[in-house]
Order: C-alpha cells, then structure tokens, then sequence
C-alpha cells in the first residue's frame, strides 16, 4: 500500500459496551486475530479494512512504520476511552531475519473489541463513504470440537543441533559473534478445520503472565516484550539466561540461585541489555536499565530479566521503536549482523516470524510488541483454509539458545526441549 493509491481514510468509532467474559470467541476460529493478557486484551473480527504484507507478498517499497503514520494521520478517530487498544489499532507479525521471504504484515479488521482495567469496548473501522458497520458488539461464536496436533522433529535433528551448538562455540571462539541465538524446530499437523481459538485459549489460560498473541496464523504465549510504548512512556522486558524449575521447593530454589550466579548466563544476558539500550538512545531520553536482571518466575522456567524504561523523543512510533530494536542479542546474538550470518550458515530453515516481533500499534503511535516465542506458525495460505482437499493443516515450532563461549551443546538441547514444552502441550 502507498500514498498513491489515495484510499479513502478510515472512520474510527470506539464506544463502551458492557463487560466481556471471554474476548476469544468474538474472534474468527479459523484465523483469530487477538492479544491477550491475565484476562484483558483486544481481539479483531470481521473483513480486514487494511492488509498489507504477509507470506508471499512482494517486498514494501516504504517502511511499515511511515506508512502506518499516513494512515493514522488520515484517519478520523472518535475515542473517548483513550485506553491501551481503544481507537484505531493495527495487528502486525514481521518476520525474523530481514532477508527471509516473510514479509511484514499489518491488519486493520473492521472490528475491534477490547478489556482493560474492567472497561470494555468495540471499535468499528470503515473507509470513508462506506455504509456504517453494525454498532453493536461482534456475536460470540461457540468453541468447536477439541483437537490434537500431531509432531515431530523437524530439519534440525537433536544431534544435528547439539553440532549446530559446537560450531557456534567456534564461531565464538575465532572472535567472528560474542553470542549467537541458535534455533530448531518442530513440524507437523493439526486437523483442517481446527477452531485455533482453543490453542491461543490452552495459551493463555496456563501462562497468563505471558502475551499471548494471534495473528495471521502465529500463535504463542511470549514471556517477553520487544517494546512497550503508553502515552509516551516506553517500556521493554529483556529476557536472556534461562534454566529450568526444580521438581520441589528446595530443588527449585537451588536453580534460582545457580541462575542467579552463573557467568555463562549474566554475560548472555549483559549482551542482551545493553543490544536493547544502544539500540533505544537515539530515540528516547531518561533511559533507565537496572545494573543488575531480576529473576522472572514462569511454570516451567527462571529467566534472568531487566527492565528497561524512557520516554519517547523525536516523534518516534511504536513501530519505528520496533525497527531499531530488532532483533535483539537475545534472539539474535553479538554483534547483530555477524550473529545473523551464523544462523543463517547453521541453521537448515527460514525462522519466518519465529523471533520476531508481534503485536499492535494504534493511530497516536503507542503501542505493544513482543518477540514471537513459545509459539507456532499454523498453515500458510491457502493451505489454512484448506479443508475441502486435505485433511491436515501444516504447523511448525521453534525453540532457541544463547550460545556464548561457555556454552555445552547437551545443556543448550535441554533448554530448547523446555523452551518448546508450553507450545508443545498447547498443540496436544
């Protein structure tokens, strides 16, 4: 989409509804559109107003963060809530690595409906001299059937990753990256037909500290955030060096400790940090980052973590916060582009929108976006529509680990085996 093209602006209506129990099932069970966290969120239904990019588009000649400023500038908004996805709001998945055949994707429904601080809205979006969409609240759609998927390993076998793992220590080693993110995955099926509100439901009913997202096919419960910007306000959760909870009480509080004390993962996550600070600095200002991470306590992970917050300067979005902040060392490694040719020399597949970012912008430019971890991509088009000639629906997962000097190629496959188990359990 261009300015060329000179599309009527959109007409942006949010009025307060009554409360809403569940968000999920005013959303499409074949393609949800949500955001979700510890009960609040927004969720998209109807036809799309705006789509832009996705798999298979050709490459955006302009960046998504300048188109997205046209639209929202054209745009005649009526908000009266002025709270976190009230208004106009765009859903967007990019891609990992800026050379994948991922494209960005962005999508405006014609819908929105939304929970924050016990208020509830929709939001009606419609181009200019377009009939008024309905002003009442979607109808809720009942959960289809339960159903499993069916996985298995994927291109990069364990042993071929624990290789991966050794080679990248020698990467290290001949001073080409500091750290480098190394990946593997999952492949298989899930019944055609599948109401994929019970994965992106199974999500975020057993990791409701995590944003749990839904957006063209990708679904996942991310425990952490690329960027957060609220009325100006910017927030980002840095999250690298990662063990797995004890089996009691005792043995769980020895791993915190261990966490706590390991070299191996406060320089992984020192290179994090500081990726994230040296990247945010041109546009922002009173950027504050703890000297030391807390520990993040998850249902089957200790992660080491800091905040990282600021105000925003220049005029910058949440989008162009996105641009300079991605990807990060924690999903990436150290330094960025050198970290980039490693993977893509060690790794057999494209990650698509594995590690990259997913989340919302809304018309004053705030917003939140996470990086897509513990997640799935389900299907591609047309296959996710697919029902009348196959019975399956393609899935694949990913699961990553820091790989520093330091790292042993048995304990990194044990991470990523813990780092695909709520993903995995969702799927089954």
């Amino acid at each position: 989409m261009t300015r060329s093209l000179r599309l009527p602006p959109l007409v942006v209506e949010t009025k307060e509804i009554e409360p809403v129990d569940d968000l999920l099932v005013l959303t499409d069970p074949r393609n949800p559109l949500a955001w979700l966290r510890r009960g609040e969120g927004i969720v998209g239904s109807g036809r799309p107003v705006i789509q832009m990019g996705g798999r298979g588009a050709p490459p955006m000649s302009t960046p998504l963060a300048e188109v997205w400023r046209e639209i929202a500038a054209d745009a005649r908004v009526s908000d009266p809530l002025e709270l976190p996805g009230t208004g106009l709001v765009g859903f967007g998945a990019l891609g990992f690595d800026p050379e994948s055949t991922t494209r960005p994707y962005l999508v405006v429904p014609s819908t929105i409906t939304g929970v924050h601080a016990g208020r509830a809205w929709t939001t009606t979006i419609r181009r200019e001299g377009e009939a008024d969409a309905e002003s009442a609240a979607p109808s809720p759609e009942p959960y289809g059937p339960h159903w499993s998927a069916t996985l298995g390993p994927g291109l990069l076998l364990p042993d071929a990753y624990q290789q991966a793992v050794r080679a990248g220590v020698e990467a290290i080693a001949a001073g080409e990256v500091e750290k480098v993110v190394l990946a593997r995955d999952l492949v298989g099926t899930i019944p055609a037909g599948a109401d994929l509100r019970r994965l992106v439901r199974a999500l975020a009913t057993s990791y409701p500290d995590t944003w749990t997202f839904a957006v063209d096919g990708l679904i996942g419960a991310s425990p952490e955030t690329l960027i957060t910007v609220d009325h100006g306000t910017v927030t980002a959760r840095v999250l690298a060096g990662t063990t797995p909870r004890g089996a009691d009480a005792g043995e769980d509080a020895a791993a915190a400790h261990a966490l706590e004390a390991s070299r191996k993962d406060l320089d992984e996550h020192r290179f994090a940090v500081t990726s994230v600070v040296e990247a945010l600095a041109p546009l922002t200002r009173d950027l504050v980052a703890p000297g030391e991470p807390h520990l993040l306590e998850l249902p089957n992970l200790w992660h080491l973590a800091t905040d990282v917050s600021g105000r925003l300067s220049n005029g910058a979005s949440a989008l162009d916060l996105v641009r300079v902040l991605h990807p990060t060392a924690a999903v990436a490694g150290t330094p960025t582009d050198a970290a980039l040719e490693v993977i893509r020399r060690l790794e057999p597949f494209d990650r698509g929108r594995y590690a990259g970012p997913v989340g919302w912008i809304d018309a004053r430019g705030d917003g939140e976006w996470a990086i897509a971890l513990r997640c799935a991509q389900v299907g591609a088009e047309p296959q996710r529509y697919a029902a009348a000639y196959s019975d399956t629906i393609p899935v694949v997962a990913h699961a990553g680990a820091g790989i520093v000097a330091a790292s042993d190629p048995e304990t990194e496959l044990l991470e990523t085996r813990v780092k695909f188990r709520p993903i995995v359990d969702a799927l089954a």
